[in-house]
């Protein structure tokens, strides 16, 4: 029987923001989208999740999608962190210990929540993490010309976000015409208008020198299945190198002919690979 998604607001710490949760059973799996993106990224892999009974949880971070903005103030990866920690010990309060996984930005902050080891995590699943040769990913986007298209004033809606959808193809697929226009639409949503685009542009470039040094990979004491396209153009697959010599235990899924975002891309492959590695039951995880 496939599960019902129950999509709505919830505060966890000091962030309210959207959740899209299956109501599953066994030990709970959460995912992080990554920069830009927003929980959305996760729905073809959550249809097909719905059908597999597993208690899944996906959340926009603090600062995107509907939840809420970041604090100017104050570095962003230790925003991403307290929002983090607060969504695993909240969701393993109730069921049980937490796979993690999270792809690009999202990837990052599961292995950094991974490297606390009394958060109660089971396994980390990161899926082209970013926090690696870091500077290209950014470049990329800063320099994609519908990007710079989408800056240029005065453009009406419709067409601002055909624009963003195009960079989203572009940058972030391998086959940039294969992804349906549903989730083209569920992307540009959220980066509607041109103050949309500058301010994550913005957050981009306040968080990439946060970005130049972001793990203590060798105090990561659970399981790591490393996920990464062959043909990402955001985050080289070369950076995988790092979490392998500091984590020689890491499995690493490195899936041919796929760009930046599996989960879109290639979602039953993906999906295949997350239930692999999550536990299926309390004892495995632990509890």
């Amino acid at each position: 029987m496939k599960q019902p998604l129950i999509e709505e607001r919830r505060t966890y710490g000091d962030v309210t923001t959207r959740v899209l949760e299956l109501p599953g059973a066994g030990p709970p799996v959460v995912l992080f989208h990554g920069y830009a993106d927003s929980a959305d990224t996760w729905r073809p892999a959550l249809d097909l999740l719905a059908r597999e009974d597993r208690r899944v949880l996906a959340v926009d971070l603090p600062g995107f999608g509907h939840a809420d903005r970041l604090d100017r103030d104050e570095p962003i990866l230790e925003q991403l962190d307290r929002f983090g920690a607060a969504v695993v010990r909240e969701v393993a309060r109730e069921h049980g210990d937490v796979t993690v996984c999270g792809n690009s930005l999202g990837g990052c902050l599961s292995l950094r929540l991974a490297q606390d080891p009394q958060l109660p995590i089971a396994v980390c699943v990161p899926v082209a993490p970013a926090g690696f040769d870091h500077p290209l990913w950014f470049r990329a986007i800063e320099g994609d010309r519908f990007v710079r298209l989408a800056l240029r004033a005065p453009l009406p809606g419709p067409v601002l976000r055909s624009v963003v959808g195009e960079a989203y193809r572009q940058l972030a697929f391998a086959r940039p015409r294969d992804p349906g226009a549903a989730v083209v639409a569920a992307f540009t949503q959220h980066l509607a208008t041109q103050r949309d685009v500058r301010r994550i542009l913005a957050t981009g470039s306040r968080m990439l020198p946060e970005l130049s040094r972001p793990f203590r990979l060798r105090e990561i004491g659970v399981p790591v299945v490393l996920i990464w396209g062959d043909r990402d153009r955001m985050v080289a697959h070369r950076g995988s190198r790092h979490v392998l010599a500091a984590l020689p235990d890491t499995r690493l899924e490195l899936l041919e002919g796929i760009g930046h975002c599996p989960q879109v891309e290639a979602p039953v492959r993906f999906v295949d690979l997350l239930l692999e590695a999550a536990p299926a039951s309390a004892l495995a995880a632990g509890r």
